[in-house]
């Protein structure tokens, strides 16, 4: 009875990693679960998470193309820059956001589709 308790749960997973996309696979996913990050944005998380909940929920993003892997923060309220870092945590530029809601228009030209996953949601009211 143990073997086909086994061979199920082999197979159940076997199963959920054809649905993973192969670019995803660069995310580091921790034991819980979560989609890990480096310190620095963790640091960053942490800070959120001591001031008042922003308005819309505050996020964070991994982006990912064929080469490199970024983190893409909101920031609080309007006319705010939402920020991208780089995997070692330096800021890179401002997609959006500001005044214009354009952001601080020196972003690379990103040539390849990024694949933009969810990692972090304030989920405080």
């Amino acid at each position: 009875m143990k073997r086909f308790i086994y061979l199920g749960l082999l197979l159940s997973l076997m199963a959920c990693k054809k649905d993973v996309p192969e670019e995803t696979e660069k995310i580091k996913i921790d034991e819980g679960g979560l989609i890990a990050v480096p310190a620095c944005i963790q640091d960053k998380i942490d800070f959120i998470l001591t001031q008042e909940p922003y308005s819309p929920a505050a996020e964070v993003w991994s982006w990912y193309n064929d080469t490199s892997l970024y983190y893409y923060i909101t920031s609080d309220c309007c006319d705010q820059f939402n920020y991208l870092y780089s995997e070692n945590c330096d800021t890179i530029c401002a997609p959006d956001g500001g005044f214009s809601g354009e952001g601080s228009g020196d972003c690379p030209e990103f040539t390849n589709t990024l694949e933009k996953t969810l990692v972090w949601s304030d989920d405080r009211e």
